[in-house]
């Protein structure tokens, strides 16, 4: 196993030699970090790691050079890192994700963390959109969040098959919240149990799930009406090809977030709940959710959810509202960590790195959706694009945008067929995008 010393060092430090009346990095307090990856038994060069200082969120990243090797100066803060990536060898690639815990960098001291990198696998199904910020009432100041979406996506030339098909999210509700689920040395208590704890409650599609190539399919999660008849910046749900989450009978019966469902869902199309809490509406977070698509196997997800043997709960609190249920981490088939962007000081991750490595940032009640950048190369490379793909894509939010420059809801309006960027890490799988792509 080679490992990686990596040294990063904050933007505006200056090693000139020139007399210019500038700061040397001599005469500036720093401290040292060295980050060792562990778990590489190959290449390890080209590895992307990504360092946040938690009091300021300078975020600032670096690229393992072809020796492994880089040493870097940075100054005295609590910083959190995360790495990433991978390396093809005959014919097989090779994907791993890492993150670390606290890293504290005093001056004048080198800091010594070891990141272990976990391999990632990809889904054939993947989380091609979440739409959970709200809108703006017409009035400009009213806020609409009774209007929540998710879009699953095939990403892969074969049919898709799933059954025991769930949703669940994790606690806190909000990623800026008190989480007391990290330990002294700054890491999820679950990170090693090899489980994610789902909060509240699960939803599920009571008969398998059936999805063809480079096809998706809508869920509503609240609101399955035509909402824009009261809402014009909202979203219309009345489409007989939709899917909603509705079903009184669990106790998720609160009418704001879950009236009738429009006529042209057929009931067919309602997903049911199994409920462990007292809350009445799913409470999935309109601000920083980490929302969890997973699987049961070999057991219903009533009957898995039922079993107090897969309790767990948050905090080790042993009360209803911090109860959860332990979901295997092979069940999952993917995942999306959010932030919020008005708490770029105080997020925290709830998803272990070898589920989601990164987060993308929300800017709630604008309408905005998250949704998932475009694999260009793989892409560009299905024969059947030829002519269809759309370029300049131009509605990422606050600098943030799909770096392949492709159109991906203009295209599949051409008939295209779209390849997804999967690699576990919401921070370079997604971006926040300007409007919702039920509404463009």
């Amino acid at each position: 196993m080679r490992k990686i010393y990596l040294l990063l060092i904050l933007a505006g430090l200056l090693a000139s030699c020139k007399d210019d009346g500038l700061p040397r990095i001599d005469d500036i307090s720093t401290g040292q970090v060295t980050i060792t990856l562990a778990g590489l038994d190959n290449q390890a060069a080209g590895f992307d790691v990504l360092l946040r200082n938690l009091q300021t969120n300078s975020i600032f990243t670096a690229k393992t050079d072809a020796a492994g090797v880089a040493e870097f100066r940075t100054t005295p803060g609590i910083y959190e890192a995360s790495a990433t990536g991978g390396y093809a060898l005959e014919g097989v690639a090779y994907n791993f994700n890492g993150t670390s815990g606290q890293i504290t960098v005093r001056t004048n001291q080198t800091q010594q963390v070891t990141i272990t990198m976990k391999s990632i696998r990809t889904s054939q199904l993947v989380i091609k959109e979440l739409y959970n910020g709200g809108c703006l009432a017409d009035d400009g100041t009213t806020k609409m969040q009774y209007d929540k979406y998710v879009v699953l996506y095939n990403n892969s030339a074969q049919p898709a098959s799933l059954s025991n098909l769930c949703f669940g999210f994790l606690s806190p509700y909000n990623a800026q919240a008190t989480n007391n689920n990290y330990n002294a040395e700054g890491r999820l208590t679950y990170e090693s149990e090899g489980f994610t704890p789902v909060l509240d409650g699960i939803w599920y599609f009571p008969a398998t799930l059936d999805i063809a190539p480079y096809s998706q399919i809508v869920v509503n999660i609240h609101g399955a009406i035509d909402n824009t008849q009261a809402y014009s910046q909202s979203v219309n749900f009345a489409h007989e090809e939709y899917y909603c989450m509705y079903d009184p009978e669990s106790g998720y019966n609160n009418t704001r977030y879950y009236p009738t469902p429009s006529a042209l869902i057929p009931s067919s199309h309602y997903l049911r709940a199994y409920r462990w809490s007292q809350s009445n509406a799913w409470p999935l977070s309109v601000a920083s959710p980490a929302l969890l698509v997973f699987q049961t196997h070999d057991i219903s997800p009533a009957l898995y959810a039922a079993n107090t043997e897969n309790t767990w709960y948050d905090s080790g609190e042993v009360r209803q509202t911090k109860q959860c249920i332990k979901v295997p981490n092979p069940w999952i088939v993917d995942a999306i960590e959010v932030f919020a962007s008005g708490y770029k000081d105080s997020s925290k991750k709830r998803l272990t790195a070898d589920i989601d490595a990164g987060y993308v940032w929300l800017t709630n009640y604008q309408g905005h959706s998250l949704y998932r950048n475009v694999n260009k190369t793989a892409t560009e490379a299905l024969p059947e694009n030829a002519g269809k793909l759309v370029y300049g894509y131009a509605l990422g939010v606050d600098g943030t945008t799909d770096l392949s420059g492709i159109d991906a809801e203009a295209s599949l309006r051409q008939g295209a067929h779209i390849v997804y960027q999967d690699t576990n890490n919401a921070t370079n799988d997604f971006h926040e995008r300007q409007i919702c792509s039920l509404r463009n």
